[in-house]
């Protein structure tokens, strides 16, 4: 009668169902989390090229040279404090071209080396 009575409680379900479901969500969580970050940060360096191989072709006196161009792209990254050496400036068929590439670390390694390779690239016709 005793062990009827037992089963018969509820007391403390809620914990197990959240023990079940709590590890789970917060996984989701994360990598909603840590997939918004990478965009964001892909969203950057697309701007950075995208707006320096527009400064490359526009303006001579700020983006005259191939370091000027790449100094420019590490300043208009959206809140990124990339290096100027992660992009590249050339002059090509297309016009001024510029690129960027970054390896994006997930802030979980947890799985070894989470990192996704990021590149971005834009051109811009030269203005003559």
């Amino acid at each position: 009668m005793r062990l009827l009575a037992l089963l018969k409680q509820a007391d403390g379900a809620a914990a197990v169902e959240f023990a079940f479901v709590g590890p789970i969500f917060l996984v989701l969580l994360l990598a909603i989390l840590q997939s918004g970050m990478m965009l964001w940060t892909q969203l950057g360096l697309e701007h950075a090229v995208e707006s320096a191989a527009r400064c490359s072709a526009v303006n001579g006196t700020i983006c005259g040279t191939s370091s000027a161009v790449q100094t420019y792209a590490a300043s208009q990254a959206y809140g990124l404090n990339l290096p100027s050496s992660t992009f590249s400036y050339s002059k090509s068929t297309c016009g001024n071209l510029v690129s960027g590439s970054y390896t994006y670390y997930f802030l979980t390694r947890a799985f070894g080396t989470a990192s996704v390779p990021l590149s971005a690239q834009a051109c811009f016709p030269s203005q003559s």
